[in-house]
């Protein structure tokens, strides 16, 4: 019996080495392959205990296992949507299957440490392979609206329309202007001043806001009090805002607004942010003044009108150009105008036991009851790392520890190969023995079974 499981145990021990040799084989083939988690295989003895005090060689199994959370070097390369993690997490990614369905059992929900993702003829962001990445959509205003993180039913493939237009509409107008003192003298001609300000719409399109200063004239001395009427084009020239402004004339803060009072239209003056909104055609706009006794935005100085400072928001409609994710995952979408609007946001995936995925073809895992629940992080927040753009994950093969690996293989291997070989020199030396006291009868002293065993190895080769 003791013979029999030596022979058992080289078996197993050549068995366990060949599947070893075929983990090393596939690191090394995949020494060059872009996000690539290298196989490992373990070896646990078996032991087997007859209680005669005969030792019996329970031989040894292996099992091999996928190290999903040892990650490669960082490579950086020159395509913006080239992703790697950084850290710990996983790329939604989903197969070209997929694109325009609804997420539910037949919908494959896969992950990725990395993929050199392009716009295909679609516009969708995939690899070479199919993976096509996901993200949550933002919403117009380049916010990313709340979403369910313990699922992935809200992500959808991430498209990217080459052609998109964008025009950035004007919300906010910072208006600074110097108004002349001497226009308000009880002498002056009472001549209003105008000033026609461009702004952009909802649609891009330039519109005017047009600012009438027209100066109080008392009886004598001065009034240093004005009434700033602002008309819309793109209303028709209707009046948005009418305001009554006043100026100190005192040692220190001459020349600096002492009031603004609302007289008809428009929004009631803000004394804390020193501004007050107008409801031009697309919306409201916010006009920025200036505080009371600041000295900045609408001044009364000297004699002379000149707009001293003149700046908003907003673009005309522009063509996009570029687009880049951010380390936090957000799509950024760029345009000649000189605006980024964010498109989508691409979370990132952790789980608790990321070696329990199941690997798929082409670097991709799908999760499994040992990989645990997931969620979905925002990149850079949680357990999670950041993603990096212009950049792609390596291998985690080291070809040098693998080559080693492989000669240490070998060497077992063609010791277990010995084994078999001693054990089936033994058995020879044990048949020629009962053959020479039986008169060549096995039968009469040599199991059937342990023959029939001893004879079948033979005809495969052991010698």
């Amino acid at each position: 019996m003791s013979m029999s499981s030596s022979l058992n145990a080289g078996v197993a021990g050549l068995a366990a080495n060949a599947s070893r040799l075929s983990t090393i084989s596939d690191n090394i083939a995949n020494s060059g392959t872009y996000g690539y988690k290298r196989a490992e295989s373990t070896f646990q003895s078996l032991v087997i205990s007859n209680g005669s005090g005969i030792y019996s060689a329970g031989g040894v199994r292996v099992t091999s296992q996928r190290l999903v959370d040892q990650a490669g070097s960082l490579l950086t390369t020159g395509n913006s949507t080239d992703l790697a993690v950084r850290g710990r997490g996983f790329l939604p990614v989903t197969n070209s299957a997929a694109v325009g369905a609804e997420f539910d059992q037949d919908v494959p929900f896969l992950l990725a440490t990395t993929g050199s993702f392009r716009t295909d003829s679609q516009g969708f962001l995939k690899t070479e392979s199919g993976l096509t990445l996901l993200g949550w959509p933002a919403s117009a205003d380049g916010t990313v609206p709340l979403f369910t993180r313990d699922t992935a039913v809200d992500l959808e493939p991430v498209r990217i329309n080459v052609n998109q237009f964008a025009g950035d509409p004007t919300t906010r107008l910072e208006l600074g202007v110097n108004l002349p003192a001497t226009e308000t003298d009880s002498t002056a001609s009472g001549t209003p001043f105008d000033l026609s300000i461009e702004y952009f719409d909802n649609l891009g399109t330039s519109q005017n806001l047009d600012v009438e200063f027209s100066p109080t004239i008392p009886v004598t001395g001065s009034s240093n009090e004005w009434t700033m009427t602002f008309r819309d084009s793109a209303s028709g020239g209707a009046v948005v805002g009418e305001y009554r402004i006043e100026f100190d004339d005192t040692r220190g803060n001459g020349g600096t607004l002492d009031s603004v009072t609302l007289l008809s239209a428009g929004g009631a003056y803000d004394t804390t942010t020193g501004s007050f909104s107008v409801n031009v055609a697309g919306g409201p706009l916010e006009i920025s003044v200036g505080g009371l006794n600041e000295g900045v935005g609408l001044t009364q100085l000297s004699d002379s009108f000149a707009p001293t400072q003149i700046s908003k928001d907003g673009s005309p409609v522009g063509n996009l150009i570029s687009v880049d994710v951010d380390k936090n995952g957000f799509v950024q979408a760029t345009f000649d105008i000189g605006i980024t609007r964010t498109v989508y946001q691409i979370p990132l995936v952790d789980l608790p036991n990321p070696n329990g995925l199941a690997a798929q073809d082409g670097q991709v895992y799908q999760t499994t009851i040992e990989s645990g629940s997931f969620f979905l992080w925002d990149a850079g927040d949680g357990p999670t790392g950041d993603i990096l753009g212009f950049a792609l994950e390596e291998s985690a093969t080291d070809v040098a520890n693998e080559l080693t690996d492989l000669i240490q293989t070998q060497r077992a291997y063609s010791s277990n190969a010995k084994v078999i070989q001693t054990v089936d020199e033994m058995l020879q030396e044990t048949t020629n023995w009962l053959c020479l006291e039986s008169g060549g009868n096995y039968s009469m002293a040599f199991p059937s079974g342990l023959l029939f065993g001893f004879v079948m190895l033979r005809g495969q080769g052991f010698r």
